[in-house]
């Protein structure tokens, strides 16, 4: 017997059925509608713009374009800090890439407050 429905797009599982317009995982309870999976096709990732329009991709090198406060800093990362070798990630809110930011270590920033160099 072939399998009707298509497998889980969140875990894989091949355990799947038909529950009305939608379909149903029994491994990880998703709900999905196979059309709108289909009208979506090649779109899954988003393109990541900086401030100016330019599309980022991962270990791009970035110029941070505003003074940016820190929690619990020793003080703002200041215009003009280059950032080496981002990462696209989907963070916490709105902040959509992570790097090590020279002076401050590890962490998120928003895509809006960079600019490709």
């Amino acid at each position: 017997m072939t399998q009707t429905t298509p497998p889980c797009p969140a875990c894989s599982s091949e355990y799947t059925y038909a529950s009305g317009a939608l379909v149903a995982c029994s491994q990880c309870f998703h709900e999905w509608s196979p059309e709108a999976d289909a009208e979506e096709g090649s779109d899954a990732a988003p393109v990541v713009r900086d401030a100016v329009g330019n599309p980022l991709v991962d270990g791009d090198t970035v110029t941070i374009v505003k003074d940016l406060k820190v929690k619990g800093g020793s003080g703002p990362i200041k215009v003009g800090t280059k950032v080496r070798g981002i990462r696209l990630v989907d963070g916490v809110g709105d902040h959509d890439l992570e790097a090590k930011v020279p002076g401050f270590g590890p962490m998120q920033l928003k895509s809006s407050v960079v600019r490709k160099a």
